[in-house]
């Protein structure tokens, strides 16, 4: 597969010349045939190609489920309270926010709704599997454009390092055959696909949350990483094992939060994972009391793991924010955090 990827990438620069890097870094993603995760060749966990919050075990799902459960009371206690996930690999957080919520807030797993936003056929058979005995509650949409509007929360882990992204002075061309840079006159690296998104997403939400996890930098900080990774090895170069590896870039969170805010979202919190999930467990602390969930929760808070590497940022539609999610109890002001 990867030498029909290379094939296909290389003869369209030879017939339309050098091409920015988001048109690259979607085909080597997203493809319909190759791509990295359309193929349903992405790995996560200790045998694939990166960690991510959900792989480590239950104890995340476990924990943002009981933050969903303040926000359906922070809306009044609705009879139907719907979740979008976008980016959700094979269905695991879903299934382990369904099983939390039906042991620890039954009246809140009985308005819960779901709907899963997949592209990918392959990934959604995978997800459907993986959320069988919950099928009955949960839909599928290929994208935001086709989902209906909603009342809840829009929730992503790690999707937004994965949208394309162009790199300021830099396009992709050819030199003796192999992939090289070349220089352009783009001016600044930018993420139009992450301000897509956010104003799509923002158009669906009748009212609730929009709460996402990554990591990347506010402005102030923001530098230009690209990260590309196979069998938990970073490479030197996206032109490596192209369709094989994971290629991210970090978030620009100032520019997410204000095309938010002019698409009529309003800034609810922003900090760190690991004060995020702190704030949750100061309500309750039972669920991480369990032995078995010890090294999961090192793993999820500490500074030199997923703790401080992650960040969380919360949008918020037609909702009083005078009382602060419980994950953001620890966080400083989000505006000034954020640059705003």
């Amino acid at each position: 597969m990867q030498a029909e990827l290379v094939q296909f990438i290389r003869s369209e620069i030879v017939k339309r010349g050098p091409r920015p890097f988001d048109w690259f870094m979607e085909q080597a993603l997203y493809h319909p045939e190759y791509g990295y995760y359309s193929s349903g060749r992405a790995e996560i966990g200790r045998r694939g190609d990166y960690f991510t919050n959900v792989s480590v075990g239950p104890l995340f799902g476990e924990l943002l489920a009981a933050q969903f459960a303040e926000t359906w009371e922070q809306l009044g206690r609705i009879n139907e309270f719907t979740i979008v996930e976008q980016g959700a690999y094979h269905g695991d957080f879903a299934h382990d926010v369904f099983a939390s919520t039906r042991h620890r807030f039954p009246q809140f797993f009985a308005a819960l709704r779901y709907c899963v936003v997949e592209p990918f056929p392959k990934l959604q058979d995978q997800q459907s599997q993986t959320l069988e005995k919950f099928r009955h509650r949960v839909e599928w949409r290929k994208s935001i454009d086709d989902l209906e509007p909603f009342v809840g929360i829009h929730f992503s882990n790690e999707l937004l390092d994965a949208m394309p992204i162009s790199l300021r002075g830099k396009l992709v061309g050819l030199n003796g055959g192999k992939f090289v840079f070349v220089e352009s006159e783009e001016k600044q690296t930018t993420n139009q696909s992450q301000l897509d998104w956010i104003v799509k997403v923002a158009t669906k939400l009748k009212r609730g949350f929009v709460l996402t996890v990554d990591y990347g930098f506010p402005e102030t900080e923001f530098r230009e990483v690209l990260q590309i990774r196979a069998k938990h090895r970073s490479l030197n170069s996206p032109f490596e094992q192209i369709g094989e590896t994971d290629i991210t870039a970090h978030v620009n969170w100032t520019d997410i939060a204000k095309t938010a805010e002019e698409n009529a979202l309003r800034v609810a919190g922003f900090t760190d994972q690991h004060h995020f999930l702190t704030g949750i467990i100061s309500k309750y602390p039972e669920i991480v009391a369990p032995e078995k969930s010890k090294r999961a929760l090192q793993t999820l808070l500490h500074p030199e793991m997923l703790g401080r590497g992650f960040q969380v940022l919360a949008l918020a539609k037609d909702v009083d924010l005078e009382t602060p999610l419980r994950g953001f109890k620890f966080a400083r002001d989000p505006r000034e955090a954020l640059g705003l």
